[in-house]
């Protein structure tokens, strides 16, 4: 039965050798440096620069209307 599927399809083509092999593992290398890089990305919390600016934005705005609410008297 196996003799007769190795004939068949000829899996000699998906050996790390021959050119398709090449590609399914250079693209399984690509991956996994993506999932990794994806997972430290996550893991160190980095922030955008547009989260940053709507961050500050947000924090300008909460001191404002807490400066409208709680004037300084003089």
């Amino acid at each position: 039965m196996i003799i007769v599927l190795i004939t068949t399809l000829d899996l000699k083509i998906f050996s790390p050798r021959e050119p398709i092999g090449i590609l399914i593992l250079s693209l399984g290398l690509i991956f996994s440096g993506m999932i990794f890089y994806i997972i430290y990305a996550v893991s160190t919390n980095k922030e955008s620069l547009e989260d940053k600016k709507i961050r500050t934005k947000k924090e300008t705005l909460q001191k404002e209307k807490i400066g409208k609410l709680f004037p300084k008297k003089k």
